[in-house]
Parts: C-alpha cells; structure tokens; sequence
C-alpha cells in the first residue's frame, strides 16, 4: 500500500499505480461493536484496475492492519443486488453473518471475516 490517512474514529488506506489512486478502503471500530469488530465502510477499485490486484493488495493491507491493532472480525453491508463485489468478497473468505441473516424486505447482505490470528 502507498499510504494511509489517520482519523480519530477510523483509517483509510489508498493504493496508488502510477501516481493516481487506484483503490481505497476505509474502516472503523463502531462504538456499539462487539470487542474486536471492525466494520470496513468502504472498499473501491477503480473500474481501470479490476481484476489487476489492487482490490487484493488492499484487502491483504487492511487485514494485517486489522491483526496488529487485535480485531479478530470484519463486517460490512453489500447491496444485494451487487453480485460482482459479493462474489469478490467470497472469494477472499466473507461469509454470511448469522447474526444479521438476510430479511427479505432488506436491500442489504452483511458478509463477515474471520481475521486469522497470527
């Protein structure tokens, strides 16, 4: 990774190719989480860099980042009907939460990760 911002309440970190951004994340403990949770808020690769590992790269920062600092589960919200970014997060190990099952009326999935201990 090429750099992070620090904020009180969370970070983001922004992968750079060739001098432009290529990718961000951006995650936060809440203050209702349970201890060791953190929630990623965003995660973007521009559309030019899919499939050319910046999504992978930033993915691999933000979980080494997320082992050092203790948090031992990741959890986000994906639009339900954004296929692309949830066959993406399968792929790395986000899994249903099932303490936030799918109801029907709901636009939203709430995959969650397993970060691995050290």
């Amino acid at each position: 990774m090429e750099g992070a911002v620090t904020r009180p309440e969370g970070r983001v970190l922004c992968a750079v190719r060739d001098g432009h951004l290529a990718g961000l994340a951006s995650f936060r403990t809440p203050p209702d989480a349970p201890a060791g949770t953190v929630r990623l808020f965003q995660f973007h690769v521009a559309p030019d860099h899919w499939r050319t590992g910046i999504g992978t790269a930033l993915r691999t920062a933000c979980v080494e980042e997320w082992r050092a600092n203790g948090l031992r589960t990741a959890v986000l919200d994906v639009h339900v009907d954004n296929r692309r970014v949830q066959a993406f997060y399968a792929r790395l190990g986000w899994t249903p939460d099932p303490a936030h099952p799918h109801a029907p009326d709901d636009h939203h999935l709430y995959p969650r990760f397993a970060v691995p201990g050290e």
